[in-house]
């Protein structure tokens, strides 16, 4: 094997063809509302980790668990990267009306590119949080909400933070 590649061998580099059953696939029997996505700082210095807040409220008749997950986007980035990257996910269970505030770390090593080594590099990120990737298409409705926060700083190794 001489191509190391990922490019159509994973559903992080697929393009634009979604996989057959992406990450949190399933029915649920119930509905969760999610709400009040909190990126802090929503600029940070580029050793920095990022803290998360979303509220999630079940909306349906039933006592049920959803699976909350945080994917990052990077809006431009020096070397390929996947379209958005899994960086968090907990399951939650959350009673019948009733709703739950999680927070959520993203260090910054996961922000990490490879360019002959691991790099931090400074622009915009994307963070996605929901009960689903982003723009996956399922039976059963869930939403996805997304914030933008910024990086500052020059490009550095991963080591040097």
């Amino acid at each position: 094997m001489e191509d190391y590649t990922m490019e159509g061998r994973t559903y992080r580099y697929y393009g634009q063809e979604a996989p057959l059953y992406p990450f949190g696939y399933g029915l649920s029997y119930t509905t969760f509302c999610y709400r009040d996505l909190v990126l802090s700082p929503p600029v940070l210095p580029i050793c920095a980790n990022l803290s998360v807040s979303v509220v999630l409220e079940n909306t349906g008749l039933r006592d049920s668990e959803e699976v909350v997950q945080l994917y990052l986007r990077w809006e431009q980035s020096s070397v390929p990267v996947p379209r958005w990257q899994l960086v968090a996910f907990r399951r939650v269970a959350v009673p019948a009306g009733q709703e739950a505030k999680l927070s959520f770390q993203v260090l910054a090593e996961q922000r990490a590119v490879w360019a002959q080594e691991w790099r931090l590099e400074p622009g915009t990120f994307t963070l996605f949080a929901g009960g689903q990737q982003p723009g996956q298409k399922t039976r059963a409705p869930s939403e996805v909400l997304s914030a933008q926060f910024g990086v500052t700083g020059m490009a550095r190794p991963l080591r040097g933070c």
